[in-house]
């Protein structure tokens, strides 16, 4: 099989200080296992930065590059931060903007801020022609609003928690939902109930690494390799091969970050 894991952090420290051989072990032990392609995601202007380092040091590496919602303002103003980003987007091995959107599960006091910065993502992804990644977590109905306030704008929403009937909402949209590993958690049966029902040409997978890690490693630090349980999972829901589902969205992936297969 060949994977496209389309969410993962691996700027992040854990894996330097849980992973024997740091970031660069990990690395070099995903991708000679099933593991083809990457996308590592920004949060905040120093890791988008980061990512970008990472996609010029690896082939297969690529990088999306924006403003999380929980880390507004923490490197200067919004006009500040997104003209940041903008230049940012110039390097040719980024494919997306992102992750940006709104999280009321850790803070809803800068919640308006949230959706400044929402919107300037989308505002941005208008003017340069890029796709969105979209953080949404307990904010569901603010997050589709705020994406139907730009119409022309297509993305993901990453590690998907909405309803059925919100996937089927940014489905009409034109947009697409990406799984982690949370699919796989005993008590994700809502989760599960969607993933049946979007279809397969509709979905990217994720790790979201080092975080959400599937179950039987929950628990552990998570990184791509462990995207096969995952996907086996989808299998099991949509009555597919681990093979189909990697291989429709590996083409998913690639369609979506305009890369070729």
């Amino acid at each position: 099989m060949k994977i496209f894991d389309s969410h993962a952090h691996y700027d992040d420290s854990r894996f330097e200080t849980e992973y024997e051989g740091g970031r660069q072990a990990a690395l070099s032990h995903v991708f000679s296992h099933q593991v083809s392609r990457i996308v590592n995601v920004g949060a905040n202007i120093p890791t988008s930065a980061e990512s970008i380092a990472l996609a010029r040091q690896y082939e297969d590496i690529f990088a999306a590059v924006g403003i999380h919602p929980c880390d507004c303002g923490k490197s200067g103003t919004l006009k500040d931060e997104m003209a940041e980003i903008k230049r940012l987007a110039e390097e040719k091995k980024v494919v997306a903007l992102g992750e940006t959107g709104l999280d009321y599960h850790y803070t809803r006091e800068n919640e308006q801020q949230q959706h400044a910065y929402f919107h300037a993502h989308l505002t941005l992804a208008e003017e340069i022609d890029l796709p969105v990644i979209v953080h949404d977590r307990e904010a569901h109905g603010d997050s589709l609003s705020i994406v139907k306030a730009h119409p022309t704008v297509k993305g993901v929403f990453h590690s998907f928690s909405g309803s059925k009937e919100m996937a089927e909402e940014l489905l009409r949209l034109g947009w697409i939902v990406s799984f982690s590993g949370v699919v796989t958690f005993k008590n994700a049966a809502r989760m599960q109930e969607v993933v049946a029902n979007v279809p397969l040409d509709k979905m990217m997978v994720e790790t979201d690494c080092p975080y959400l890690t599937p179950h039987p490693h929950r628990g552990e630090l998570n990184h791509s390799d462990y995207l096969t349980y995952t996907i086996e999972k989808i299998a099991q829901l949509k009555g597919e091969s681990p093979e189909r589902v990697a291989e429709v969205t590996y083409e998913n992936a690639c369609r979506f970050y305009r890369l070729k297969p």
